[in-house]
């Protein structure tokens, strides 16, 4: 049913109310010759049309935090009501938009809260703040956030460092502590991904998960996070795209009424908006076409469709099925009241103090990089003619690696020649178990090795199958390693660091930011005793 000169003023009125439940996507550069990802983010001519036509929210990704301000208001200029505009920032709003805050990944409260629990705790809401305030400032009322999936299998290629913590008690104690810092500065949460996607092995980005587990199963692990921040008052819910045979046979839980209604509404007694997962990613895309996946999701008693394959088919197939009866118009009512009462929060929500220093932020950046930081060895990593190979998981050039990042610059100020690995770049390996690096492409002397690698979506865990245990033990075998850092998974470092010769010095940040790189690479050189400083190295 697509919107015509013609159609009813009733018909207006449905289409006008089922677009309220869209949130589509779009790219906070504000022309359409920026956008990153085309394929799913909206040209500016189709925003205007669905916003003008009702549709009810937006996410957003790219761009720098100035030009998010200009974004957000221009969305909600072009829109019938005020909009839900969101984004995934879990790692606070500098995680996808430049200038503002990028903070250490959840995981790595959950680390520290192994041994300093109230210090954990007290960062995780300051966390939460930060977010919420820079969202603000931005012209954001709703952070996809805080994950609640507990990562308690190390092989997840698509929750991993996103969690805040490997149990549940550890997960569910920090998610609470988030919201609360999100609630304070009066923007809406959203705990994800309903009903648990810790312990997957594939990425619902690209395929269906299956989850064999039992609902005691689920009780004892999965759910105890959602429930911590159900009760710490998280206003959203989003659902996972992943298949638990023991709850439902037939449907994944984005599309199942036996998880969203049966198990988060009535049992676990959760009153807010349910929001599902982006309908474009594979596990339902795969599967549907466009419209009836948003009515399935609806039926099964989610409240907004979050990035429809099709909105114009998604709006269309809605309200055939209101029409028809195969839906209920009180579903209808009851999702656009909850949609509105969770906007009211943050519209009568009083803004945060514009004078709060942005320093402050910084701070609390600076803070989280050493809290988490590991290093070894009382050796450092001396001046030479060398290489500073770097390896990124994705394509480069990447936001970890923009400008003057101390990743390169601090090493090629010591004379390391930078090498960066991408997976659209040419692959540094040789056919050898034993010594797998090229190293005759790479070049000649010492090698620093600075690994970007966390478990990103999309990557399916291809970068978990390179060799670099192998690697590390090759360059030591002809002397060539002269330091390793890695950024990102723990688990990387603790496959890694035992095999390390005890001199070599080494570190490991959770953070891949750029004050996580400053703050490794500056301990790491300053240790060296060199009298050459950075800058004046010269071949």
């Amino acid at each position: 049913m697509h919107l015509n000169p013609t159609d009813s003023l009733p018909d207006r009125k449905l289409r006008s109310r089922v677009a309220e439940l869209l949130v589509v996507r779009a790219s906070g550069h504000l022309e359409d010759q920026q956008r990153r990802y085309p394929r799913w983010e909206l040209s500016n001519v189709a925003l205007e049309q669905l916003l003008g036509r009702g549709v009810g929210g937006v996410i957003l990704l790219g761009g720098s935090a100035t030009e998010l301000q200009q974004r957000t208001a221009q969305l909600q200029r072009w829109a019938q009501h005020p909009l839900l505009l969101c984004a995934d920032v879990e790692e606070g709003v500098g995680q996808r938009f430049e200038g503002a805050s990028w903070l250490v990944p959840p995981l790595a409260l959950g680390r520290l809260y192994n041994q300093k629990p109230d210090r954990a705790v007290a960062l995780a809401e300051r966390y939460g703040r930060c977010t919420a305030e820079q969202a603000r400032r931005c012209g954001l009322n709703w952070v996809l956030a805080p994950v609640c999936d507990v990562n308690n299998n190390p092989a997840n290629p698509v929750i991993n460092v996103r969690a805040w913590g490997e149990n549940p008690t550890t997960a569910g104690t920090l998610a609470a502590a988030f919201q609360r810092g999100l609630s304070s500065a009066g923007v809406l949460g959203c705990a994800k991904h309903f009903p648990g996607h810790g312990d997957t092995t594939s990425d619902s980005h690209l395929d269906l998960p299956v989850l064999p587990h039992t609902r005691q199963r689920l009780e004892q692990i999965e759910l105890p996070p959602f429930r911590a921040a159900i009760a710490a008052g998280v206003d959203s819910v989003m659902t996972a795209h992943l298949l638990l045979p023991e709850l439902d046979r037939n449907q994944p839980a984005t599309l199942s009424k036996t998880v969203l209604t049966a198990l988060l509404r009535q049992e676990l007694g959760f009153q807010g908006l349910i929001v599902t997962d982006a309908l474009v990613m594979e596990a339902i895309a795969a599967r549907h076409g466009a419209g009836e996946a948003a009515v399935l999701a609806f039926e099964a008693g989610a409240d907004l469709i979050l990035m429809p394959a099709d909105a114009e088919a998604a709006i269309a197939a809605l309200c055939e099925a209101f029409e028809a009866k195969r839906l209920p118009l009180e579903r209808l009512d009851r999702a656009l009241q909850r949609r509105r009462a969770a906007l009211q929060r943050v519209i009568h929500q009083a803004k945060p103090e514009t004078t709060i220093s942005m320093n402050v932020d910084r701070q609390l950046e600076a803070e989280l990089v050493q809290a988490s930081l590991t290093t070894r060895s009382t050796a450092g990593i001396g001046a030479a003619t060398g290489i500073n190979l770097i390896r990124v998981d994705g394509v480069f050039p990447c936001p970890a690696l923009q400008g003057t990042a101390p990743a390169r610059q601090l090493p090629e100020q010591w004379g390391y020649r930078s090498v960066v690995i991408h997976g659209h770049g040419v692959s540094p390996w040789q056919d050898d178990p034993e010594a797998p690096l090229a190293l005759d492409r790479l070049g000649e002397g010492p090698v620093v090795l600075q690994l970007f690698l966390r478990g990103n979506p999309f990557r399916g865990g291809k970068d978990s199958q390179e060799p670099w245990k192998a690697a590390v033990q090759q360059l030591q075998r002809v002397g060539r390693l002269a330091g390793l850092v890695i950024y990102g998974s723990p688990y990387l470092w603790e496959e890694l660091e035992p095999v390390l010769e005890p001199h070599l010095p080494a570190a490991f940040s959770p953070g891949q930011m750029q004050e996580a790189q400053r703050q490794v690479l500056e301990a790491l050189l300053e240790k060296s005793g060199s009298s050459i400083a950075p800058g004046d190295f010269t071949d």
